[in-house]
């Protein structure tokens, strides 16, 4: 064996030994330590990673989320620790690896189990059986005798399977432990293998990266999804969780973070999608130079830049409406007189300027409205005015609505067309139910960017370089 081989798989083991040695490891107390060790499992349900380490943005997750904010209102410090799948994330809690588990982890109220404690459920996932759209569908479980079905390793789905009632010939569970969630409706998409099973919310999330997926079966009733406790945990903390979830439930916290990550997934129709994907690979080459150009600008990330073209002009530079806007942002002459735009029918112009519109209304709204939600209204704003999107704002507290929070507004803006409600606005009428369309179609076509393509990380200034690497000689001399 190569020395250099020898290193790497050396490096491996420790790295292995290291990791399960901080799982063994039981958690101290969180009176005393002032931090909350919650044990998950990452997927598009619980949680992403972030760039954190390289001084990027935290992780996200409709999970992570959520015990985030459990954590803040504890005074807690958040520690999340990474386990695998589900099954190992229970035997950790059981060896006191960590106080709780937020992992997508069923739980049956009732049941008698003194290994572990719950909270009371705050989601009901269904699990379904997926394949291509030009498969024959499946729609009853005897159609599952003597075929494969396949799932990620060691998940819960293969124990749903092993519960079905005896089919002959049985249905084989093929586990896969080397792919992810994604990765496995990524291969029903591509005809590699012909059933997954898997839950519902993912299936609604990858439909838009892979509209040919289809799913015409329901395996077993919708599970309870609950937060997990040791058997011996702190009862104070127990409560403090479920204290929380019932406080989030009555709140509409709970149903504004289930909006965030799912409300808009399921909007567009198969067509649009496929659509969108194509012009992903024939027309959004010929201006990705540009949408980054506008990002390094402004900030803003260029697959969401490039996802509000698209919702504005289908990636048209010539795209012209009967109300006046013109060109691959869809400018109106105003605006682009105002930034500086000779020809609205210049993509490279059109999108410079688009960008610099959207930086400068999000700059404009209140500092109260934080992100995601900053984001997304300015976006309204840009297809609304910013005029209109302020008077929006200033009916909400009328409606018993939250001006801060983009699932609130989004009922309100469509009031904007309502006499009662624009004849109080100096902006006047609106068309704020066009307004919401657009959002959520931009905020689909952006998860599909943010799945297909890489982000763009802009070159660091020449000076800035000089001065790195002056650094490095200075210390070479000491």
């Amino acid at each position: 064996m190569r020395p250099q081989v020898f290193r790497w798989l050396l490096v491996a083991l420790l790295t292995l030994v290291l990791v399960y040695a901080c799982a063994d490891r039981k958690v101290a107390s969180w009176r005393e330590s002032n931090e909350l060790v919650v044990l998950t499992s990452p997927g598009p349900l619980t949680y992403t990673p972030g760039a954190q380490d390289n001084g990027g943005e935290a992780g996200a997750g409709f999970e992570y989320d959520l015990v985030s904010l459990f954590a803040e209102e504890a005074g807690l410090k958040l520690k999340l620790v990474s386990v695998g799948n589900y099954r190992e994330v229970a035997q950790a809690l059981k060896r006191g690896a960590g106080h709780m588990a937020a992992a997508w982890l069923v739980w049956h109220p009732g049941v008698a189990n003194s290994e572990f404690q719950a909270t009371t459920p705050f989601f009901q996932s269904s699990h379904l059986l997926v394949q291509h759209e030009a498969s024959l569908p499946i729609t009853s479980t005897e159609q599952l005798a003597g075929r494969t079905v396949h799932v990620v390793a060691r998940s819960r789905h293969a124990d749903l399977l092993a519960g079905l009632p005896a089919l002959n010939p049985p249905v084989t569970v093929q586990e896969h432990p080397e792919w992810s969630d994604l990765d496995l409706l990524q291969a029903v998409a591509e005809q590699r293998i012909e059933l997954a099973l898997t839950d519902g919310p993912i299936l609604d999330i990858a439909q838009n990266y892979y509209p040919q997926l289809s799913a015409t079966l329901q395996i077993g009733e919708p599970q309870p999804i609950a937060w997990l406790f040791p058997g011996d945990a702190d009862p104070e903390l127990v409560a403090k969780a479920e204290a929380f979830l019932g406080r989030v439930h009555k709140d509409g916290t709970l149903v504004r973070l289930k909006d965030r990550y799912f409300g808009h997934v399921r909007r567009l129709k198969q067509f649009d999608v496929v659509q969108f994907l194509e012009r992903t690979r024939s027309m959004l080459p010929d201006y990705r130079t540009q949408f980054e150009s506008a990002q390094a600008r402004t900030g803003i990330d260029w697959r969401l830049i490039a996802a509000l073209a698209y919702q504005e002009s289908q990636w048209d530079p010539m795209a012209t409406s009967p109300t006046g806007v013109r060109g691959m942002m869809m400018l109106t002459e105003e605006t682009a007189d105002r930034l500086g735009v000779s020809n609205r029918l210049d993509p490279k112009q059109s999108i410079s300027a688009g960008a610099r519109y959207l930086a400068d209304i999000r700059d404009q709204l209140p500092e109260t409205v934080k992100e995601p939600d900053r984001t997304w209204m300015a976006l309204a704003a840009y297809n609304l005015g910013l005029g209109h999107m302020k008077g929006g704002l200033a009916i909400a507290p009328s409606t018993e609505a939250d001006p801060d929070s983009w699932f609130e507004m989004k009922r309100v803006l469509p009031l904007l067309s309502r006499p009662e409600y624009y004849r109080r606005l100096k902006s006047g009428r609106a068309r704020g139910g066009e307004a919401v369309i657009m959002v959520e179609n931009i905020r689909i076509f952006y998860d599909i960017l943010t799945r297909h393509e890489p982000p763009y990380i802009p070159p660091k200034p020449v000076a800035e370089r000089k001065e790195k690497k002056g650094d490095k000689k200075g210390k070479k001399r000491h």
